[in-house]
């Protein structure tokens, strides 16, 4: 069964700057957002400051919607969040992006109305802007420079709502490449011990012939080696051996 899809509404209050509008937009659309919203941006609506920063994420801008008030930017919403490094005098619920991503998809799950609060770049929001909200979103930051741009909080925090539901494995390997299987690691260890004896290699330490073999193969499994990988060490042997003949 697939997860509810969820969009939350993007609220950019009194954003100062068409340049970082358009950012907070393509940082939106990398993670799947597109409910953008505007609270009187300083330089009026559109934007095309907005437009050349957006870096082709015009969808989010076309749909864009500008509103007077964070009053009206959040009518339709049943629970909002409010984006805030400062400690406030209120009694609310403070949240790291991840706890509330958690949350987030939680409430799409029972399909409420969901919005996010930004402020604006020089102050972020005022006091009666996070009395709105029915929860502060706090990301952890150095304490002795906590303050990010108008966009990379966005990114943040729609990064965090899409990795709560992302399945992508944590580490793999590109489809076009493939693990050693145990008979070609077999035949790489085979072709060097008999290298290693044309060599002579092992005339005056045959009692550690064992122990230097067990090794070698050992240290070969922790390379954890792709088909490529014994492809490439059987044409150095080759290499070698060849240049060996010649002399």
């Amino acid at each position: 069964m697939s997860s509810p899809k969820i969009n939350p509404a993007i609220i950019l209050v009194e954003p100062q700057m068409g340049e970082n509008i358009g950012a907070a937009a393509r940082a939106m659309l990398n993670f799947g957002l597109s409910d953008l919203r505007l609270v009187n941006p300083r330089d009026g609506w559109p934007n095309e400051k907005a437009v050349a920063m957006a870096a082709s994420a015009d969808s989010v801008l076309e749909n864009a919607r500008a509103f007077p008030s964070v009053e009206e930017a959040i009518s339709d919403l049943q629970h909002v969040y409010a984006t805030t490094a400062r400690p406030r005098d209120m009694i609310k619920h403070v949240a790291t992006p991840k706890a509330a991503a958690l949350e987030m998809h939680e409430y799409a799950s029972q399909e409420t109305a969901i919005g996010i609060l930004f402020g604006k770049e020089s102050s972020g929001l005022a006091s009666h802007d996070v009395t709105l909200a029915d929860t502060i979103i706090t990301v952890p930051l150095n304490p002795e420079f906590s303050s990010i741009n108008l966009a990379q909080a966005v990114l943040l925090v729609a990064y965090e709502l899409y990795q709560a539901n992302d399945e992508t494995p944590a580490k793999q390997l590109p489809h076009a490449e493939r693990r050693a299987n145990k008979q070609e690691l077999v035949h790489l260890f085979n072709r060097i011990e008999n290298e290693l004896d044309e060599r002579g290699y092992f005339d005056n330490i045959q009692h550690r012939r064992s122990v230097i073999l067990r090794n070698m193969r050992n240290m070969f499994a922790r390379f954890a080696m792709l088909d490529t990988d014994i492809r490439a060490m059987q044409g150095i042997i080759k290499g070698l051996t060849i240049n060996k003949k010649e002399k």
